[in-house]
């Protein structure tokens, strides 16, 4: 197997984290100390969007007094612990990076995970070292994964063109825009997206419940 010349890049929360639990937690959390369930719909209406976006999106929607900074401190603070302490890899993750990496592929992030959580989370899981490039929706100007440019950003980084690049990810926003661009894009299930399921299976190049039976040769 040989995969010089090639670039796999890859989502974070959902897709190489199992970590969307910690997220649901904080949620449940964070409402819950205000006297609020978390509607069915919230995870979902939330899921492409950023950081502050989701701040400003919580606070009109359950008419909170808490200013965005006020709200993202909080669960930043909740997060930071939860991803450097519980979040695991999924299935199959390491190994399969360790075997991409020795078969000569550039291996990338790209996500709208901040610094402060993805790193804690990346060591805590024995990946931090095996990616050559690590870019978020911030680095691309703040455009969430409904635009391409975060990708994008992660191929020019590899200095790899689009069309070399295979992008593994589990929001069906974020699969779209890269095969907008030309990528091909292998989607990985997680139950925050598990209602876009058929959908994504229609669009992806192949799906994936683990990284066991992952695609050797990209």
């Amino acid at each position: 197997m040989d995969n010089t010349g090639k670039a796999a890049i890859f989502d974070l929360d959902g897709t190489l984290l199992d970590s969307m639990g910690v997220w649901d937690q904080v949620d449940i959390d964070c409402l819950g100390r205000r006297g609020i369930d978390v509607p069915d719909d919230y995870m979902t209406k939330v899921a492409s969007m950023q950081f502050r976006q989701i701040a400003e999106y919580t606070i009109a929607r359950f008419d909170l007094h808490d200013t965005p900074e006020q709200l993202m401190d909080e669960w930043d603070a909740m997060a930071r612990t939860a991803y450097a302490t519980v979040v695991e890899a999924k299935p199959g993750a390491l190994e399969y990076l360790k075997e991409l990496k020795a078969s000569g592929a550039r291996l990338g992030v790209a996500t709208s995970l901040s610094p402060q959580l993805r790193e804690p989370a990346l060591s805590h899981v024995g990946m931090m070292e095996l990616f050559d490039e690590i870019v978020s929706v911030d680095d691309a100007g703040n455009i969430g994964k409904d635009h391409p440019d975060v990708y994008l950003l992660a191929a020019s980084r590899l200095g790899v063109e689009p069309c070399q690049c295979t992008v593994f990810e589990d929001l069906l926003i974020g699969i779209k825009s890269a095969k907008s661009v030309g990528m091909s894009v292998w989607a990985m299930h997680d139950d925050s997206s598990a209602g876009d399921w058929p959908e994504i299976c229609d669009l992806a190049d192949g799906v994936l419940f683990d990284f066991h039976n992952a695609p050797r040769q990209l």
